[in-house]
Protein backbone atom coordinates (compact mmCIF):
# COMPACT_ATOMS: atom_id res chain seq x y z
CA UNK A 1 0.00 0.00 0.00
CA UNK A 2 1.41 3.05 -0.92
CA UNK A 3 1.93 6.30 2.00
CA UNK A 4 -0.89 8.19 2.29
CA UNK A 5 0.17 12.05 3.20
CA UNK A 6 -2.34 13.42 5.41
CA UNK A 7 -2.65 17.39 6.87
CA UNK A 8 -3.77 16.05 10.45
CA UNK A 9 -4.61 12.43 12.51
CA UNK A 10 -6.30 11.88 15.41
CA UNK A 11 -6.08 8.89 17.66
CA UNK A 12 -7.49 8.14 21.77
CA UNK A 13 -7.97 5.90 23.55
CA UNK A 14 -4.55 3.59 22.70
CA UNK A 15 -4.27 2.25 26.33
CA UNK A 16 -0.15 1.36 26.22
CA UNK A 17 0.70 -0.66 29.24
CA UNK A 18 -2.31 -3.29 29.04
CA UNK A 19 -2.75 -6.67 27.43
CA UNK A 20 -5.63 -5.15 24.94
CA UNK A 21 -3.84 -2.66 23.00
CA UNK A 22 -3.77 -3.51 19.58
CA UNK A 23 0.03 -1.88 19.41
CA UNK A 24 0.76 -4.16 16.38
CA UNK A 25 -2.27 -2.52 13.85
CA UNK A 26 -1.56 1.10 15.30
CA UNK A 27 2.09 0.50 14.58
CA UNK A 28 1.18 -0.64 10.99
CA UNK A 29 -1.52 2.47 10.42
CA UNK A 30 1.26 4.72 11.24
CA UNK A 31 3.22 3.57 8.60
CA UNK A 32 1.12 3.48 5.97
CA UNK A 33 0.11 7.51 7.03
CA UNK A 34 2.09 10.82 7.58
CA UNK A 35 0.69 13.80 8.59
CA UNK A 36 1.79 17.93 9.44
CA UNK A 37 -0.38 17.20 12.32
CA UNK A 38 -0.88 13.81 14.97
CA UNK A 39 -3.16 14.34 17.86
CA UNK A 40 -2.98 12.06 20.65
CA UNK A 41 -6.57 12.87 22.51
CA UNK A 42 -6.36 10.96 25.99
CA UNK A 43 -5.82 7.58 27.10
CA UNK A 44 -2.72 6.64 25.46
CA UNK A 45 -0.73 5.37 28.09
CA UNK A 46 -3.20 3.60 30.26
CA UNK A 47 -1.63 4.45 34.27
CA UNK A 48 -5.35 3.23 35.87
CA UNK A 49 -4.80 -0.49 34.21
CA UNK A 50 -0.82 -0.12 34.99
CA UNK A 51 -1.27 0.27 38.46
CA UNK A 52 -3.06 -2.91 38.62
CA UNK A 53 -1.04 -5.17 36.35
CA UNK A 54 1.69 -4.30 33.25
CA UNK A 55 2.07 -5.75 30.11
CA UNK A 56 4.38 -3.85 28.05
CA UNK A 57 5.32 -5.19 24.42
CA UNK A 58 8.22 -4.20 22.51
CA UNK A 59 5.64 -3.30 19.75
CA UNK A 60 4.33 -0.30 22.33
CA UNK A 61 7.58 0.49 22.92
CA UNK A 62 8.14 1.07 19.29
CA UNK A 63 5.16 2.90 18.72
CA UNK A 64 6.12 5.13 21.61
CA UNK A 65 9.58 5.75 19.40
CA UNK A 66 8.09 6.17 16.27
CA UNK A 67 5.42 9.31 17.54
CA UNK A 68 8.53 10.32 19.10
CA UNK A 69 10.80 10.35 16.04
CA UNK A 70 7.90 12.42 14.17
CA UNK A 71 7.69 14.75 16.71
CA UNK A 72 11.42 15.51 16.14
CA UNK A 73 11.23 15.08 12.36
CA UNK A 74 8.56 18.21 12.37
CA UNK A 75 5.40 16.26 13.03
CA UNK A 76 3.48 18.85 15.45
CA UNK A 77 2.14 16.69 18.11
CA UNK A 78 0.00 17.52 20.40
CA UNK A 79 -0.81 15.39 23.86
CA UNK A 80 -4.31 15.79 25.52
CA UNK A 81 -4.71 13.55 28.48
CA UNK A 82 -7.48 11.55 29.76
CA UNK A 83 -8.47 10.14 32.94
CA UNK A 84 -6.72 6.91 32.48
CA UNK A 85 -3.40 9.07 31.88
CA UNK A 86 -4.58 11.90 34.15
CA UNK A 87 -1.51 12.64 36.07
CA UNK A 88 -0.05 13.69 33.26
CA UNK A 89 -2.26 16.69 33.28
CA UNK A 90 0.23 18.49 36.21
CA UNK A 91 2.57 19.08 33.34
CA UNK A 92 0.08 20.43 30.65
CA UNK A 93 1.45 23.85 29.30
CA UNK A 94 4.87 21.80 29.41
CA UNK A 95 6.49 20.18 25.84
CA UNK A 96 8.36 16.73 26.41
CA UNK A 97 10.95 15.30 23.50
CA UNK A 98 8.76 18.14 21.29
CA UNK A 99 5.33 16.79 22.67
CA UNK A 100 3.28 19.08 23.88
CA UNK A 101 0.85 18.74 26.55
CA UNK A 102 -2.27 20.45 26.71
CA UNK A 103 -6.01 20.16 28.24
CA UNK A 104 -7.80 21.01 25.19
CA UNK A 105 -6.82 22.20 22.16
CA UNK A 106 -8.82 24.37 19.13
CA UNK A 107 -7.64 22.94 15.68
CA UNK A 108 -8.86 24.81 12.60
CA UNK A 109 -9.29 22.65 9.35
CA UNK A 110 -8.27 23.15 5.56
CA UNK A 111 -11.52 24.36 5.11
CA UNK A 112 -11.63 26.92 7.59
CA UNK A 113 -13.24 24.93 10.20
CA UNK A 114 -12.52 25.13 13.78
CA UNK A 115 -13.17 21.98 16.27
CA UNK A 116 -12.16 21.64 20.02
CA UNK A 117 -10.06 18.74 20.62
CA UNK A 118 -10.66 16.84 24.11
CA UNK A 119 -10.74 13.65 25.81
CA UNK A 120 -14.33 14.25 26.68
CA UNK A 121 -14.00 12.30 30.69
CA UNK A 122 -15.28 15.75 32.27
CA UNK A 123 -18.36 14.74 30.07
CA UNK A 124 -19.14 11.63 31.98
CA UNK A 125 -20.99 11.94 34.93
CA UNK A 126 -19.72 8.72 36.31
CA UNK A 127 -15.86 9.29 35.75
CA UNK A 128 -16.23 12.85 37.40
CA UNK A 129 -18.68 11.92 40.66
CA UNK A 130 -17.96 7.60 40.98
CA UNK A 131 -14.83 6.61 40.10
CA UNK A 132 -14.81 3.37 41.90
CA UNK A 133 -17.69 2.93 39.29
CA UNK A 134 -15.75 4.07 36.29
CA UNK A 135 -12.68 1.57 37.77
CA UNK A 136 -15.02 -1.40 37.40
CA UNK A 137 -16.51 -0.69 34.82
CA UNK A 138 -12.70 -0.71 33.29
CA UNK A 139 -11.84 -4.18 34.69
CA UNK A 140 -15.34 -5.39 32.97
CA UNK A 141 -14.26 -3.73 29.72
CA UNK A 142 -10.95 -5.15 29.81
CA UNK A 143 -12.22 -8.86 30.54
CA UNK A 144 -14.80 -8.70 27.23
CA UNK A 145 -11.51 -7.60 25.26
CA UNK A 146 -9.82 -10.56 26.64
CA UNK A 147 -12.76 -13.18 25.99
CA UNK A 148 -12.80 -11.31 22.34
CA UNK A 149 -9.46 -12.26 21.55
CA UNK A 150 -10.21 -15.80 22.22
CA UNK A 151 -13.13 -15.95 20.11
CA UNK A 152 -11.35 -14.17 17.02
CA UNK A 153 -9.10 -17.12 17.02
CA UNK A 154 -11.55 -19.85 17.09
CA UNK A 155 -13.14 -17.62 14.46
CA UNK A 156 -10.55 -17.84 12.06
CA UNK A 157 -9.54 -21.59 12.68
CA UNK A 158 -12.95 -22.49 12.03
CA UNK A 159 -12.82 -19.82 8.74
CA UNK A 160 -15.09 -17.33 9.32
CA UNK A 161 -13.68 -14.18 7.94
CA UNK A 162 -14.90 -10.40 9.23
CA UNK A 163 -14.53 -9.05 12.50
CA UNK A 164 -16.95 -9.27 15.07
CA UNK A 165 -16.62 -7.38 18.72
CA UNK A 166 -18.10 -9.07 22.11
CA UNK A 167 -17.90 -5.33 23.41
CA UNK A 168 -19.81 -3.60 20.24
CA UNK A 169 -22.18 -6.03 20.74
CA UNK A 170 -23.02 -5.83 24.39
CA UNK A 171 -23.14 -2.14 24.37
CA UNK A 172 -25.47 -2.48 21.48
CA UNK A 173 -27.71 -4.79 22.85
CA UNK A 174 -28.00 -2.69 26.79
CA UNK A 175 -30.15 0.30 26.64
CA UNK A 176 -28.01 1.34 29.77
CA UNK A 177 -25.08 1.40 27.55
CA UNK A 178 -26.76 2.72 24.04
CA UNK A 179 -28.59 5.82 26.83
CA UNK A 180 -24.88 6.65 28.26
CA UNK A 181 -23.21 6.65 24.30
CA UNK A 182 -26.31 9.67 23.34
CA UNK A 183 -26.00 11.58 26.83
CA UNK A 184 -22.25 11.34 26.63
CA UNK A 185 -22.58 12.88 22.80
CA UNK A 186 -24.83 15.59 23.92
CA UNK A 187 -23.55 16.37 26.48
CA UNK A 188 -20.06 17.02 24.86
CA UNK A 189 -21.94 18.93 21.77
CA UNK A 190 -23.56 21.41 24.63
CA UNK A 191 -20.10 21.97 25.78
CA UNK A 192 -18.68 22.36 22.28
CA UNK A 193 -21.59 25.11 21.54
CA UNK A 194 -20.59 27.07 24.22
CA UNK A 195 -16.96 26.99 23.15
CA UNK A 196 -18.62 28.88 19.76
CA UNK A 197 -16.57 26.40 17.80
CA UNK A 198 -18.14 24.30 14.56
CA UNK A 199 -17.78 21.01 15.75
CA UNK A 200 -15.98 19.09 18.55
CA UNK A 201 -13.22 16.07 18.30
CA UNK A 202 -13.00 13.27 21.12
CA UNK A 203 -12.60 10.39 22.23
CA UNK A 204 -13.40 8.42 25.90
CA UNK A 205 -15.97 6.18 25.16
CA UNK A 206 -14.55 3.61 22.44
CA UNK A 207 -17.67 4.34 19.97
CA UNK A 208 -16.29 5.84 16.88
CA UNK A 209 -18.50 8.20 14.30
CA UNK A 210 -18.56 11.29 12.27
CA UNK A 211 -22.54 12.92 12.46
CA UNK A 212 -23.65 16.37 12.36
CA UNK A 213 -26.06 17.43 15.11
CA UNK A 214 -27.89 20.62 13.77
CA UNK A 215 -24.81 22.83 13.24
CA UNK A 216 -22.41 21.02 14.83
CA UNK A 217 -20.10 18.05 13.88
CA UNK A 218 -19.70 15.34 16.22
CA UNK A 219 -16.25 12.98 16.39
CA UNK A 220 -15.07 10.55 17.84
CA UNK A 221 -12.23 8.59 17.47
CA UNK A 222 -12.61 5.35 18.88
CA UNK A 223 -9.73 3.02 20.04
CA UNK A 224 -7.41 1.06 19.78
CA UNK A 225 -8.11 -2.08 22.57
CA UNK A 226 -11.13 -3.01 20.43
CA UNK A 227 -12.35 -1.44 16.94
CA UNK A 228 -8.81 0.46 15.60
CA UNK A 229 -10.17 3.44 14.90
CA UNK A 230 -8.76 6.77 13.61
CA UNK A 231 -9.71 10.41 12.10
CA UNK A 232 -7.76 11.92 9.92
CA UNK A 233 -7.95 15.32 7.78
CA UNK A 234 -7.18 14.82 4.05
CA UNK A 235 -5.41 18.18 2.61
CA UNK A 236 -8.36 19.78 1.83
CA UNK A 237 -9.89 19.70 5.45
CA UNK A 238 -12.27 16.59 4.77
CA UNK A 239 -12.56 14.40 7.94
CA UNK A 240 -12.61 10.53 7.30
CA UNK A 241 -12.96 7.55 10.24
CA UNK A 242 -10.40 4.72 9.38
CA UNK A 243 -11.02 1.38 10.70
CA UNK A 244 -8.06 -0.68 10.16
CA UNK A 245 -8.08 -4.40 10.29
CA UNK A 246 -4.32 -4.61 9.92
CA UNK A 247 -2.22 -6.69 7.08
CA UNK A 248 -1.70 -3.26 5.43
CA UNK A 249 -5.44 -3.32 4.94
CA UNK A 250 -7.91 0.01 5.43
CA UNK A 251 -12.09 -0.27 5.48
CA UNK A 252 -12.99 3.12 5.65
CA UNK A 253 -16.20 5.56 5.70
CA UNK A 254 -15.94 8.17 3.99
CA UNK A 255 -18.32 11.12 5.16
CA UNK A 256 -19.65 14.06 2.35
CA UNK A 257 -18.94 17.29 2.72
CA UNK A 258 -20.65 19.14 6.01
CA UNK A 259 -23.04 20.58 3.86
CA UNK A 260 -24.31 17.56 2.27
CA UNK A 261 -23.62 15.34 5.02
CA UNK A 262 -27.06 13.53 6.39
CA UNK A 263 -27.29 10.62 9.31
CA UNK A 264 -26.74 7.63 6.46
CA UNK A 265 -22.77 8.77 6.85
CA UNK A 266 -22.93 8.05 10.79
CA UNK A 267 -20.66 4.80 11.10
CA UNK A 268 -20.84 3.11 14.74
CA UNK A 269 -17.87 0.45 14.98
CA UNK A 270 -17.60 -1.25 18.67
CA UNK A 271 -16.26 -0.63 21.33
CA UNK A 272 -16.67 1.19 24.99
CA UNK A 273 -14.62 2.25 28.08
CA UNK A 274 -14.86 4.38 31.46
Amino acid sequence: MQEKQLRSIFLSDIHLGTRGCQAERLLDFLRYHESENLFLIGDIVDFWSMSRSIHWTRTQNTVVQKVLRRARKGTRVIFIPGNHDEALREYIGITFGDIQLENDWIHETADGRRFLLLHGDEYDQVTRHHRWVAVLGDVAYNALVRINGGLSRIRRRLGISGYWSLAGYAKRKVKTAVSFIFDFEDSVMHGARERGVDGVICGHIHWATIRESDDLTYVNCGDWVDSCTAIVEHLDGRLELIHWRGEHHAVTALPAPKAEQTASTTTQPEGLAS
